[in-house]
């Protein structure tokens, strides 16, 4: 014990740049510079001496190729590295650099500029391969979180309200705090393997890696930061209301997860792709707060209301198809009308790989609102009439609604990284020169 509080002493008094890894506190060019004139150099600064490698900064054109003149090398007594460039001519250049801390740890970066041009973001920097299937699955779980958290809270508040039995309210709380844990863990799963594929490196490598460029300089980093704290604050907005029992704290929880939702359609396709305005914003806002509270809806009514409160399944299950008609027909409306913005020409369905991908999400749709139709126009009736609440049937179909729901969010994970295709360029309007 006594060597212990001598360590822990020692430790306290060391002085904290001691144990610190370096940082880079300046870089010229900087990020997402778009520069009148091509640099003669590249310099990177940091807040201590570093170790510099010929290799550590690697400069390379949008085609791949490299434009250093000569290896790095350290000035300024090591706290600065830097490399020359070969003339560069207009276009866009990613950095990657890589040096070697005083304490051991290797810390590294990449970024953007560009001569004459507007660089990319880096995630979509030289090298960078995009999303790979286990990000696809991660962008899923996050989906669903947000389809558990969101939609979990509206069914709770618009559909249950005061008639909450203490079984379904247990049950409620597991499946929303499921949501909002997703949401807060695979949303910074998700940038780290945004930031891996930017950097070129393992996951390992990034604890000492620079993602300001990345938090900072893109929609997307800017987009997870917000979304990261605010359903941290949603997260403890549900746990006040789970510990003191009052669901009136429910209803602040559920208006900042969706405006916490329009964060992914400010910082997506909708938000900077060519001929994208406040209402294609507004469209894909709308299009994915009806899905999320349309799948979460599904998840309560199937593994929350029917295994726990048999006496709320015939209402429950009648308001909620209410609400899903409307949820449904958003959905619809703010899809078709987002398909018309991203799809140049209608032939883009079948050949272009964003509305190939669009048509199976297309058609996991319809076999959900088949599905729907089935519920509504059978099971509804049933219901009225007060009989099937404890069919086992009516509980497995709602278990494969729900499951055909989460299987539109996967497909939506893969949408949401894939890029619209190129609108074609306008033609110079010909003029033609008569002589009388």
């Amino acid at each position: 014990m006594k060597a212990f509080a001598a360590a822990a002493l020692v430790a306290l008094t060391l002085p904290a740049s001691a144990l610190a890894h370096a940082s880079l506190l300046d870089r010229a060019p900087t990020y997402g510079a778009r520069l009148p004139s091509a640099p003669h150099s590249v310099i990177l600064r940091y807040d201590q001496p570093v170790d510099v490698f010929k290799d550590s900064i690697d400069v390379r054109s949008a085609h791949g190729k490299a434009v250093t003149a000569g290896p790095a090398h350290a000035i300024e007594g090591g706290r600065t590295a830097t490399v020359a460039l070969r003339p560069l001519p207009k276009g866009a250049y990613t950095v990657r650099w890589h040096v070697t801390s005083s304490e051991g740890h290797v810390i590294s970066g990449v970024y953007t500029f560009g001569v004459r041009v507007v660089p990319p973001p880096p995630t979509e920097a030289y090298g960078s391969s995009g999303p790979t299937r286990f990000e696809y699955v991660v962008r899923w779980g996050y989906f669903l979180g947000l389809a558990l958290l969101v939609g979990g809270l509206a069914f709770r508040l618009l559909i249950i309200g005061r008639r909450a039995t203490p079984a379904l309210e247990r049950r409620f709380y597991v499946v929303t705090a499921a949501g909002v844990v997703a949401s807060i863990e695979l949303g910074i799963l998700g940038f780290l393997l945004r930031a891996s594929d930017a950097f070129q490196l393992p996951l390992g490598r990034l604890m000492y890696g620079d993602l300001s460029p990345l938090a900072k300089g893109t929609r997307f980093g800017t987009a997870f930061v917000v979304m990261t704290l605010g359903f941290a604050l949603v997260a403890a907005i549900l746990f006040m209301a789970w510990l003191t029992e009052r669901p009136v704290l429910l209803w602040p929880a559920l208006f900042l997860g969706l405006a916490l939702c329009s964060g992914l359609s400010l910082s997506g396709h909708s938000a900077v792709d060519t001929g994208s305005s406040w209402r294609s914003e507004l469209a894909d806002f709308v299009h994915l707060s009806a899905a999320c509270i349309w799948v979460g809806g599904l998840v309560q009514l199937a593994f929350v209301v029917w295994p726990s409160s048999p006496a709320l399944r015939r209402e429950a299950f009648l308001r909620f198809s209410q609400l899903a008609g409307v949820l449904v027909g958003l959905m619809v409306v703010a899809g078709v009308y987002l398909a018309y913005v991203r799809l140049p020409q209608a032939s883009d369905l079948w050949h272009a790989r964003y509305g190939q991908v669009l048509l199976l999400k297309s058609a996991l749709v319809a076999v959900a609102l088949s599905w729907g139709a089935l519920h509504h126009f059978v099971v509804r009736p049933a219901l009225q009439r007060g009989r099937g609440t404890g069919s086992y049937a009516v509980s497995r179909s709602l278990l494969g609604e729900s499951a055909v729901a989460m299987a539109v969010l996967l497909v939506a994970a893969v949408l949401v990284d894939s890029n619209p295709p190129a609108r074609p360029a306008k033609q110079p309007a010909r003029t033609a020169a008569i002589n009388r």
